[in-house]
């Protein structure tokens, strides 16, 4: 057995696990290749980019720390591995999906969040692109549906408030609209007439003057105290 030297000094890169792996994945895990598998998975995403991370089979069977970590036979290993990826998926600590990419068929696999539960979906729905060898699939963003974007962040759909809606999506650009709603959420002022306010403003005086950086003290004076007083609801 090879020991440990320990840790060195100083800031070293580190893993997140969430707390629920401690409190109910890991004391279920009764085979030490699922075990390993699933930390392995843990630290590949996280050394990956974007909301949308996946690990791809043919990587695993080929990352050679990996493997040697599983058994000293390469083929073995291989087959643990796979193995210990099918475990980890009935488990329900991984999500599968199977997509046709540069290289044919490839098996992804999401640690099983929010954004791996969409990304599956995704991929279900034929809301995906096939991408290039290194990244097989690329997903196509769904814009959020304004009208739901409106209820989770400023306040209930009131018929009226939806015709306004209706309307603001004949004038406006659907991002502008998005931005708007975003703004009104930073800046604490969840009610739809800042944001009409804001869209007018936007398309009179253009979109890049400055609405879209952090308040400074005289913009919170101006919106909240100032010319947009009336539209500040606390």
């Amino acid at each position: 057995m090879n020991t440990f030297k320990g840790f060195p000094p100083g800031k070293v890169p580190m893993v997140r696990l969430p707390s629920q792996f401690f409190t109910e994945v890991l004391g279920a895990i009764d085979d030490l290749d699922e075990l390993k598998l699933t930390l392995y998975a843990f630290w590949a995403l996280q050394q990956q980019e974007g909301e949308v991370r996946y690990l791809l089979k043919r990587e695993a069977l080929q990352d050679a720390a990996l493997l040697s970590g599983i058994d000293s036979d390469a083929s073995r290993a291989a087959q643990r591995v796979s193995a210990a990826l099918a475990r980890a998926v009935r488990r329900g600590t991984l999500l599968h999906a199977s997509v046709e990419g540069a290289r044919g068929s490839e098996d992804l696999y999401f640690m099983n969040t929010t954004h791996g539960r969409n990304a599956v979906r995704a991929i279900a729905e034929g809301r995906f692109q096939p991408g290039d060898r290194d990244t097989p699939v690329l997903l196509i963003a769904e814009r959020p549906n304004i009208y739901a974007l409106y209820e989770e962040n400023i306040g209930a759909l009131t018929p009226l408030i939806g015709e306004e809606l209706r309307a603001a999506e004949q004038d406006y650009p659907p991002g502008w609209i998005e931005e708007a709603i975003r703004l009104a959420v930073e800046r604490n002022a969840r009610n739809w007439r800042y944001i009409r306010r804001v869209l007018e403003r936007w398309q009179a005086e253009g979109k890049d003057r400055g609405l879209t950086k952090r308040p400074t003290q005289a913009d919170r004076y101006r919106y909240i105290q100032g010319e947009y007083s009336d539209t500040v609801d606390y």
